[in-house]
C-alpha cells in the first residue's frame, strides 16, 4: 500500500482496475458454471461410451473365437492382414467454452474387404464386430480426452476466480481506500489553510 502514490490519477486507475477485475470475476464464474454443466454431461457420455466399448469388446472377442473355430485360425489371421479397421485417422480441434479439445476423426471402410482367399461367414462377422469395437474405442478416447480437458479448465478457471476474489480485488480495494483517505486528508488540510489565509486577509483589510 505504501508504494501506491496517493494521486487522483492513481485513484481513477485503481477504480478502473477494480471494475475490470469485478467484471472478470463475473465472466469467469459464468464460464466455470458452464464448464461444470458440460463436465457432468460429459461424465454420462463417457460412462455410456465405456459401456458400449466393453460390450463391443466382448462381442468382438466371441466373434473371433467362433471365426477361428469354424474357419480356422490360419485363414482368419491371413484375412486380417488385408482388412484394415480404419482407412484414415486425423486429429481435429473442438472449442468448448473457449477450451480447445483435440478429437480423433476416422474414415471407416465400407463393406467387406476383398481377400485373395475365400473366407467363411464367421470371419466376416468377426470383421464387422472388430470395426464396431474400433469405433467404440475412438469414441471413448474422444469422450475421456474431452472430460479430462474440461476438468483441467475448470480447475484453472476456479484458481483465477479465487485469485481475483481473494487477492486482486481486496488489494485494489485497500489501495482505493488508502488513496481516498489521503486525498480526503489533503483536502481537509487545504480547506484549513484556505480558511487561515482568508482570516489573515480579512484581518489585514480590517486594520486598513
Amino acid at each position: 500500500m505504501n508504494e501506491t502514490s496517493p494521486t487522483r490519477m492513481n485513484l481513477l486507475a485503481r477504480r478502473s482496475q477494480y471494475a475490470l477485475a469485478a467484471r472478470g470475476v463475473n465472466l469467469l464464474q459464468k464460464k466455470r458454471d458452464a464448464l461444470v454443466r458440460e463436465f457432468f454431461t460429459q461424465v454420462h457420455e463417457t460412462l455410456e461410451a465405456r459401456r458400449q466399448l466393453n460390450e463391443a469388446g466382448r462381442e468382438a472377442h466371441m466373434a473371433l473365437i467362433l471365426a477361428k473355430s469354424f474357419d480356422g485360425p490360419e485363414a482368419v489371421e491371413v484375412f486380417s492382414l488385408g482388412a484394415p479397421a480404419v482407412c484414415n485417422v486425423r486429429v481435429e480441434v473442438e472449442n468448448i467454452w473457449g477450451t480447445r479439445v483435440p478429437a480423433l476423426a476416422a474414415d471407416w471402410p465400407q463393406g467387406t474387404v476383398v481377400s485373395p482367399i475365400s473366407v467363411g461367414g464367421q470371419t466376416l462377422v468377426a470383421q464387422a464386430a472388430f470395426r464396431r469395437f474400433c469405433r467404440a474405442l475412438v469414441r471413448v478416447a474422444n469422450t475421456e480426452s474431452r472430460l479430462r480437458r474440461i476438468g483441467e479448465e475448470i480447475k484453472k478457471t476456479a484458481r483465477r476466480v479465487n485469485a481475483l476474489e481473494l487477492a486482486v480485488i481486496p488489494g485494489l480495494g485497500s489501495q482505493i481506500r488508502y488513496i481516498r483517505q489521503v486525498l480526503d486528508q489533503q483536502e481537509q488540510e487545504d480547506i484549513f489553510r484556505l480558511k487561515r489565509v482568508k482570516r489573515k486577509i480579512e484581518a489585514q483589510s480590517a486594520r486598513r
